[in-house]
């Protein structure tokens, strides 16, 4: 594409510069659609904060059939789940590193339900509960015995090594003789997440069907109150590449009948059975937009410098866990008939891991075009390394039918501490000066 930007992302860049982060709501709501179309009914959907934690994407997700909840491992993300209205005592609080002071402040908000990944963890949760004279459930994260007892071949395996996440198995008949004995909290359930991002629907419903089997011979053989099984996710979509979501047809006849086999009183809610995403419903949603200030050639290489790099979009690659990302010129003044180059996408910051992508071919560049990340809704300026040489954070645009919903950046100044609780980052008009 050459010339000049297309409606609506031409406006949108004339009025609040680059880099510009564009997210559709109505993208948002039909990725919803979509994986809640793809459950059974009356399972619940926690969608992971850490996705993308903008209240108004949230919020869309949030909807109002009560079928998705929030998940969250943070105050910060607790705030902006309760900024988009979610119900705290129906969030689930998550993470291995929760502190005492954590907490305290999500009980203090109504948060009643924990995934918990060790002993002194519960006993954590159960102190914090026991100083406020209430009771917290605690659901138990599992971490599977053997990776080649899963079902799946595809995707990122999240189990089944050692790890910071969730109980080993094999460790929970041990640890039992003290879970049931810690004041102030109540055993509810068991959490799994064994994969991530699993393309191929057959690999899944495998994966799902094993860890539905684990879930309930671990809750026979030790005796352990089912009333949530949290089976986790592994619901695949693009990150910063061209593509769409992945479909999965068949999945919720497969879990339905699974579920019939194994909990014959699931569909009454004994046990309510719950999944967890984030990327899947956020990552199509977004669009990156960057503006390339400088192209330098030399010894052979050729490096298009942008105005965002890994401080607005992908910190994780800077650590070369997410290369390559793919851009698409938006609006260049190159010829058309220009030829096609290789070229090293690296962003403005004074270090060499800014590279956003290595040895990518496309049309030459030059500065003051404008290229375009697709499919950047989730892991965006909270997954990066937003405060690193104090740059601007990038400017977050909502589109709902075309229309303006809110323009907004992420304020990372520092502000007094103040008490127990941390709010979310503040986010201010993107009309405002930049920090």
């Amino acid at each position: 594409m050459t010339g000049t930007l297309q409606e609506p992302h031409g406006a949108l860049v004339e009025r609040f510069g680059t880099p510009l982060y564009v997210y559709d709501l109505d993208e948002v709501t039909a990725a919803r659609t979509e994986l809640l179309g793809a459950l059974p009914d009356g399972s619940v959907l926690y969608y992971a904060l850490k996705a993308n934690p903008h209240p108004d994407v949230a919020r869309a997700l949030r909807g109002d059939d009560g079928r998705v909840r929030a998940e969250i491992s943070s105050s910060g993300e607790l705030h902006a789940a309760l900024e988009a209205g979610f119900d705290p005592a129906h969030c689930l609080y998550t993470g291995p590193g929760k502190t005492t002071t954590e907490l305290g402040h999500a009980l203090d908000l109504g948060v009643r339900t924990f995934s918990t990944d060790s002993v002194s963890d519960v006993r954590r949760v159960g102190r914090a509960a026991t100083e406020r004279a209430v009771t917290a459930g605690c659901v138990l994260r599992v971490n599977a015995v053997n990776t080649d007892t899963g079902g799946a071949t595809t995707g990122i395996r999240m189990t089944g090594r050692p790890s910071q996440f969730g109980f080993d198995a094999e460790s929970l008949p041990d640890a039992l003789s003290d879970l049931r004995h810690v004041d102030g909290v109540r055993l509810t359930g068991l959490h799994f997440f064994p994969l991530s991002n699993a393309k191929d629907e057959a690999n899944l419903v495998s994966e799902f069907r094993h860890t539905v089997a684990a879930a309930v011979r671990l809750a026979d053989d030790l005796g352990l109150p089912l009333e949530l099984l949290d089976l986790g996710g592994g619901f695949a979509a693009p990150y910063g590449t061209p593509g769409t979501r992945d479909s999965y047809p068949a999945l919720r006849g497969e879990l339905e009948a699974m579920l019939d086999a194994a909990l014959p009183h699931w569909r009454t809610g004994s046990p309510l059975i719950a999944f967890e995403s984030g990327r899947y419903l956020t990552a199509c949603a977004g669009t990156l937009l960057l503006g390339v200030t400088n192209v330098k050639t030399g010894r052979g290489r050729t490096h298009v410098i942008l105005d965002g790099g890994i401080n607005a979009f992908g910190g994780m690659s800077g650590l070369g866990r997410l290369l390559p990302t793919h851009v698409e010129p938006a609006a260049t003044t190159a010829p058309a008939d220009a030829p096609t180059v290789t070229a090293r996408l690296v962003g403005p910051l004074c270090t060499p891991g800014d590279v956003l992508s290595r040895d990518l071919p496309g049309p030459a560049l030059r500065p003051d075009d404008v290229v375009t990340v697709p499919n950047t809704g989730a892991y965006g300026p909270t997954a990066s390394l937003l405060a690193f040489l104090g740059r601007p954070a990038p400017a977050e645009i909502v589109l709902r039918g075309g229309d303006l919903v809110s323009a907004t950046r992420i304020d990372y100044r520092r502000t007094p501490v103040e008490g127990a609780g941390t709010p979310a980052p503040a986010r201010r008009s993107a009309q405002e000066p930049a920090p």
